[in-house]
């Protein structure tokens, strides 16, 4: 007998004579059927079926639960349904926590950190440190408003250098310089020279020696001096260098004060052997000074 290519179903062959045809149709109708159910096995709305280790012959993989993702089983040989977190379980415990691959792609938790920690790697996983050495670090922000003095006391001293910014500084009158005093000292121990812009236009050079303060006249002022004409905002900043150190303190000055009489350039020394835990910033008179200032220490 002749039988189907794939399936081996029997039929009659081209020579036969045919004396039972119903009989020859109901033994190929049987073949079919056996083998249409095997390869269609699902029984329920939802059901998937798949390849069995058996050829031609499927298997009925029934409908997962609300939720569940389909996947390959630990065998790597069926699939199946399975939760969405199956394979990870979450280490995070809390809030801040992140996670990382460990050795073996496990999933490991990283603890939140301390404040100002930078996310580093050491020994081949990442980690929360302290910023590495020579970062600047924004100390403290004073927003100046009718004070006669803005204090930045209580200076850590691992601080090799100190930097004040200030912008948009802007006195409520004519007439108003900033003098500058270190660690609370007026006794004289103020060295230096300013350069700033004459009444006339030119530049003007003015020594000052032995001064209780920086920028203790209107043309050496550490924050600008506001001369004559309109009243105009000052920017610009000042570097005290070796803060930490028990030794004599170099400090440069570099801004614009808008006025006839305004500093460009102010390069001192103060002659006392301390390390910098406190700056003040004083004004020439009781006017409101309005803007920003900021102090930054570089470890």
């Amino acid at each position: 007998m002749a039988t189907t290519t794939n399936y081996g179903w029997t039929t009659p062959d081209d020579t036969a004579l045919v004396k039972d045809g119903a009989a020859a149709i109901r033994t190929l109708g049987t073949s079919v059927d056996t083998t249409t159910k095997n390869l269609n096995p699902e029984t329920t709305l939802g059901d998937i079926s798949y390849r069995s280790s058996t050829a031609n012959v499927n298997t009925r993989l029934p409908l997962g639960t609300a939720g569940q993702v389909l996947k390959v089983n630990s065998g790597a040989t069926a699939p199946e349904w399975s939760s969405d977190n199956a394979g990870m379980t979450n280490p995070m415990t809390t809030t801040g926590d992140t996670i990382y691959s460990s050795s073996g792609s496990t999933p490991a938790r990283l603890a939140i950190g301390s404040t100002g920690n930078v996310l580093t790697v050491a020994g081949g996983v990442p980690t929360w440190a302290a910023p590495a050495a020579g970062g600047m670090t924004l100390i403290s922000t004073a927003t100046p408003s009718g004070a006669t003095t803005v204090s930045f006391t209580s200076i850590a001293t691992t601080y090799k250098e100190l930097l004040l910014v200030w912008s948009d500084c802007q006195s409520s009158t004519f007439s108003t310089y900033w003098s500058m005093t270190l660690n609370n000292d007026t006794n004289g121990n103020y060295y230096g020279r300013g350069i700033g812009n004459g009444a006339g236009g030119g530049l003007e050079t003015t020594n000052f020696n032995g001064h209780t303060a920086f920028g203790n006249a209107a043309n050496n002022a550490i924050i600008g001096y506001t001369g004559s004409g309109s009243i105009q905002a000052a920017h610009g900043y000042c570097r005290i260098f070796n803060a930490n150190e028990a030794a004599f303190h170099t400090v440069s000055y570099t801004g614009s004060g808008r006025g006839a009489d305004s500093p460009i350039i102010i390069n001192g020394l103060y002659a006392d052997a301390t390390a910098i835990t406190r700056i003040d910033l004083i004004r020439s008179s009781s006017q409101t000074l309005t803007g920003t200032i900021r102090l930054y220490g570089l470890s």
